[in-house]
């Protein structure tokens, strides 16, 4: 039995870097992740699929370890990152994009769309518990994501 978590976040914001910096790094999978808090391990699938392995949260006896893939695809022209969910990996389907806009060269307006599923092992009677929890897990974890990324992009405008 699994109690199914949806996550579905948005954020705006705009930073001082210019379009093509903040272009390259979120296009960038690696990159872009290597500023996401708690990610154990990112493998390249190739295809543009990334798989994700988050750490373990949880005690010793209860744990959850979010598994999934994505794959992504970018252009420079529209200035978006895009990722759709792999059905068949982990506990988690993934998908969410990014839109950077340039602002007459003085900053990069960036738009975050998240939309995913993660399964956790635990009775059905426990999702009014559990639900809560993993999504605003989830949402922290983004948010310092976003902070990371704003503090490299130089700061907010």
């Amino acid at each position: 039995m699994a109690v199914s978590v949806h996550i579905d976040l948005g954020y705006e914001f705009e930073v001082k870097a210019k379009y093509d910096t903040v272009f390259a790094l979120l296009s960038d999978v690696p990159k872009s992740v290597s500023h996401f808090p708690k990610v154990d391990k990112l493998t390249d699938l190739g295809d543009g699929v990334y798989k994700w392995e988050m750490q373990k949260v949880g005690s010793a006896q209860v744990n959850i370890q979010t598994i999934y893939a994505s794959k992504y695809a970018s252009d420079p022209a529209k200035g978006t990152v895009k990722w759709t969910p792999v059905k068949g990996v982990g506990n988690a389907l993934v998908g969410g994009t990014w839109k950077i806009s340039d602002n007459k060269g003085k900053s990069t307006r960036c738009v975050l769309k998240i939309d995913g599923t993660v399964d956790v092992p635990l009775p059905g009677l426990m999702k009014m518990v559990v639900e809560p929890v993993v999504a605003g897990e989830f949402e922290k974890l983004v948010e310092k994501y976003i902070d990371n990324l704003i503090k490299t992009f130089g700061g907010e405008v």
